[in-house]
């Protein structure tokens, strides 16, 4: 397996597996070596009381970018820490992406700074996650 095609396989089997993303709609757009981009759609069931997006939906699409630019080496990663700036409140039907970029990245620890913006291209949360780096390959390598 080259190392172009471990990214994509990765985050293949644990998006397959993954209940959650696929209920709330997330695709993936692109996908790289300790970075993808990832889309949904803001659906009327994840609006809270005041007629916005639960911030728990734009961190749960942020939280997906982490794990799969994380685990996109190869290696199983797993949060240790994460937060959420939100900046702008969302509503039905906006289309938010997050990009996620890798910052730093040593044997055991990766620090992994997310953007989530809207269709308009505005930045509406910023997210930074860091992620413990087990001893455990995805496809025993």
């Amino acid at each position: 397996m080259s190392n172009n095609d471990l990214p994509h396989k990765v985050v293949s089997k644990m998006y397959d597996s993954d209940w959650f993303s696929q209920w709330l709609g997330i695709e993936r757009v692109q996908v790289d070596t300790g970075s993808c981009v990832l889309k949904m759609t803001i659906r009327k069931e994840m609006l809270n009381g005041f007629g916005i997006a639960h911030g728990g939906i734009t961190y749960s699409l942020a939280d997906s970018a982490l794990a799969f630019a994380s685990n996109s080496h190869g290696r199983k990663a797993v949060s240790v820490e994460t937060s959420i700036s939100h900046l702008e409140q969302l509503r039905e039907g906006d289309v938010i992406t997050a990009t996620a970029e890798e910052k730093s990245l040593s044997n055991k620890i990766g620090v992994y700074h997310i953007t989530v913006k809207n269709q308009d291209d505005e930045v509406v949360a910023l997210f930074k996650g860091t992620v413990y780096r087990t001893g455990k390959e995805w496809f025993g390598q």
